[in-house]
């Protein structure tokens, strides 16, 4: 059975298999396979709905930072933008992201590589768009990687941010998850502070509560979009 026979089969809430949950700081080995399936499918109507907030020319060049298997580079290369570049602190995941767009790596119009939001791997005002799925509740210092952030964005660029989790008062099931991993919940105010405070402008918040349209579950998604 292949991995992604298995995560439908399964259909399990993460929250009840910690150790696979476990994998989504530094995703590793079978698990972090498993885990990578997971959001590849799971991750996949959020992120739809937050790209459907961006303008994305034939002359842009993106970063998606935290990039995973690599599904929304191959995503913003379809369309048809310059150049896309991923990056990741799991080895693993960069494996399985190059494997996911070689033929774009090939072309030149890609480039995935191993490294940390608090330090990354490349010049000032690389890029026009620089994205992040489902990842900043990972960061180290969130005040700071917004810094850097920043620098590698050109003049005018834009950060675009899409969360599938907001901060939710006396939700016990969200306090495993923040205790589990680790992890840090922003709601749109503060991103918003964060964001302005490394030097953003024009921020905007959107959230979409409610029933999702294609799986009927109650969701509460956020993206936030701010202009360097």
């Amino acid at each position: 059975m292949g991995n992604g026979e298995k995560m439908e089969d399964k259909q399990f809430e993460l929250i009840e298999e910690p150790e696979l949950f476990k994998n989504a700081r530094n995703p590793q080995g079978e698990l972090g396979d498993e885990l990578l399936d997971w959001m590849a499918k799971n991750h996949e109507n959020l992120a739809k709905w937050g790209v459907s907030h961006l303008n994305v020319t034939e002359d842009d060049f993106i970063l998606d930072i935290g990039c995973g298997g690599g599904v929304n580079v191959e995503r913003f290369l379809k369309m048809s933008c310059a150049k896309v570049c991923g990056l990741d602190y799991s080895a693993l995941a960069v494996k399985r992201s190059v494997q996911l767009n070689q033929k774009a790596i090939d072309e030149g119009r890609c480039e995935i590589l191993q490294g940390s939001v608090s330090d990354l791997p490349y010049e000032d005002n690389s890029f026009d768009i620089v994205t992040a799925f489902e990842t900043i509740y990972f960061w180290p210092d969130i005040a700071d990687d917004l810094k850097e952030v920043s620098r590698v964005l050109d003049d005018d660029g834009i950060f675009f941010i899409c969360n599938e989790a907001v901060p939710k008062k006396d939700d016990e099931r969200q306090r495993e998850l923040i205790e589990l991993l680790d992890m840090n919940i922003y709601s749109g105010d503060e991103l918003e502070e964060y964001l302005r405070q490394a030097g953003f402008s024009d921020v905007l918040c959107i959230l979409k509560e409610g029933p999702d349209s294609v799986t009927g579950k109650i969701i509460t998604w956020l993206c936030v979009i701010a202009q360097k």
